[in-house]
């Protein structure tokens, strides 16, 4: 599975957690029943991953959104910034430049070009802010 089907299918899950309160061992087991989704080892190690830091993720998150608040926004657009800061935070092999342009390419496929153009935003102010670090 390429890098990029491994992060839809992360998105996915990441997506779904949001809306059920299942454990993500008993979500992970359903997804692996769906013939549309392929969830492998590290397609579950990204999806924990996200799932232990989530308030850490929510909190990075909020802290770059401007005149908005976290729970403003779309379930669409949460999982898809959560799971780009989870990677820009904790994934040493993926460069921010491409953990931006991968959410922002989720967001023209699942959400709207003005949800793209959001998460670019953020995300962007995210890594400036970083890097001064």
């Amino acid at each position: 599975m390429k890098r990029h089907e491994i992060r839809e299918n992360a998105f996915v899950l990441v997506f779904e957690k949001i809306f059920n309160d299942d454990d993500l061992t008993q979500i992970v087991e359903i997804a692996k029943e769906c013939d549309d989704l392929q969830v492998n080892e590290e397609v579950i190690r990204i999806v924990t991953g996200v799932q232990q830091h989530v308030q850490e993720l929510d909190a990075v998150i909020s802290e770059h959104l401007t005149k908005w608040s976290i729970s403003r926004l779309s379930k669409v657009v949460l999982a898809i910034l959560r799971l780009a800061v989870y990677e820009i935070l904790f994934e040493d092999a993926i460069e921010p430049p491409i953990a931006i342009n991968e959410a922002v390419e989720l967001a023209k496929t699942y959400a709207s070009q003005e949800d793209a153009a959001f998460i670019n935003g953020v995300l962007g102010g995210f890594v400036r802010k970083l890097e001064e670090k």
